[in-house]
C-alpha cells in the first residue's frame, strides 16, 4: 500500500502540493485526475522517490521512498515525456533497466516489443510520441515491479493501443498483483479501468472515492410528476444533490441506492420515471458541485 500523509512540496515561491493525504490500496487501479498544473506529475515524482518532500511522508509498504533503493525497486515511473539515452535503441534501454531492476524479464520485454510492432535495434530518436510511450510501457511491465506510476501514459496512443495497454495492465494485475497509478487530465480515459479515483486541484486533494461505491450510492432520475404535490413529496424524501427542470421533465441526481430511490418514486404519482446509470464524469460533477466546485471547468474545460 502507498500511504501519503500531509505531503507538501514547493518550487521557489510556487506551492505545488499542500497537505496531501491519500491511501492507495494494492491490486487496484488508482486514477489521479487533475488539470495541468494541479500537481499530478509532482506527486508521482514524490511517490517514485525522484523528488524529496518538504514536509509529510510517503511510504510504500511501510517503508520511506526517498533515498531508499530497496523501496524504489518496487516502483517504475513512466514520465509524461519518457527519457531515453541519446542514440539508444530499445535493446540498449532494456540492458540498462535489467541492471537496475533485478526482476526484469527480458523475454517478456521482447514479446511486448513484438506485440507493439517496435524494432529492438532502431534508434528511439526516430520513434513517434506514441511509439516512445509504448516502449516505456513495455519496459515498465517487463521490470515486474509491484507499482507502475503512469503520468499521462495514454496521451499519444491511438484508441486501439489504449485498450491494449489497459488489457495488459489488467492481465498483470491478475497474474502478479500489479498496482497501477494512472495520472490523467481526462476522466473519460479512466472510466473503464480505475477502481478508485482521486481529484487533485491547486495542489490539494479535492476528492478521493471508490468508483464502485460512488456508482452504487448516487443515482440519476428522470421523472415527470403528475402533480406539484407529488413532486414536493418525492423531493422531500430524497437526498437531492442536483436538480434540473426542463419543461415538465425533472432530472435529479440523488444520493442513495437504486432500490430506495425507486421505492420513493413508487409512492408518488408520476407520468414517467426512470433511474439511469451515471458515467464517472457525471458522478464527479455531482460530488464536486455539492462542495462548491465546477468540475466541468476543472477537468472538462
Amino acid at each position: 500500500m502507498i500511504d501519503i500523509y500531509n505531503l507538501e512540496k514547493s518550487f521557489g515561491n510556487t506551492k505545488a502540493l499542500s497537505a496531501i493525504n491519500l491511501k492507495i490500496e494494492e491490486k487496484q487501479v488508482f486514477g489521479l485526475v487533475g488539470t495541468n498544473g494541479a500537481g499530478k506529475s509532482t506527486l508521482l515524482r514524490l511517490l517514485s522517490g525522484v523528488l524529496k518532500p518538504e514536509a509529510g511522508t510517503v511510504t510504500i509498504d511501510d517503508m520511506r521512498v526517498y533515498d531508499n533503493p530497496e523501496t524504489k525497486k518496487q516502483v517504475f515511473f513512466i514520465a509524461e515525456d519518457p527519457y531515453y539515452f541519446n542514440n539508444a535503441t530499445p535493446a540498449e534501454m532494456m540492458k540498462y533497466f535489467s541492471e537496475v531492476y533485478e526482476t526484469f524479464d527480458k523475454e517478456k520485454f521482447f514479446e511486448l516489443l513484438k506485440a507493439f510492432g517496435l524494432e529492438e535495434k532502431r534508434r528511439i530518436a526516430t520513434f513517434s510520441k506514441g511509439m516512445k510511450k509504448q516502449l516505456a510501457i513495455g519496459l515498465a511491465v517487463a521490470a515486474n515491479t509491484k507499482y507502475i506510476l503512469c503520468d499521462e501514459t495514454f496521451d499519444g496512443l491511438d484508441p486501439v493501443m489504449r485498450q491494449a495497454v489497459k488489457s495488459l495492465f489488467a492481465k498483470e494485475m491478475e497474474d502478479r498483483g500489479l498496482t497501477p497509478v494512472i495520472a490523467s487530465h481526462n476522466l473519460r480515459e479512466l472510466e473503464d479501468i480505475c477502481d478508485h479515483v482521486g481529484l487533485l486541484h491547486q495542489g490539494g486533494v479535492l476528492l478521493s472515492k471508490d468508483i464502485a461505491d460512488m456508482k452504487l450510492n448516487i443515482q440519476k432520475v428522470q421523472v415527470v410528476f403528475s402533480t406539484e404535490e407529488a413532486e414536493q413529496k418525492a423531493l422531500a424524501n430524497m437526498d437531492v444533490m442536483l436538480h434540473d427542470v426542463r419543461g415538465r421533465l425533472h432530472t435529479i441526481t440523488v444520493r442513495g441506492d437504486k432500490e430506495s430511490v425507486m421505492n420513493t418514486l413508487a409512492c408518488v404519482d408520476t407520468v414517467f420515471s426512470e433511474v439511469l446509470a451515471l458515467s464517472l464524469e457525471e458522478i464527479f460533477i455531482s460530488e464536486t458541485e455539492v462542495v462548491g466546485y465546477d468540475i466541468k471547468k476543472l477537468i472538462l474545460g
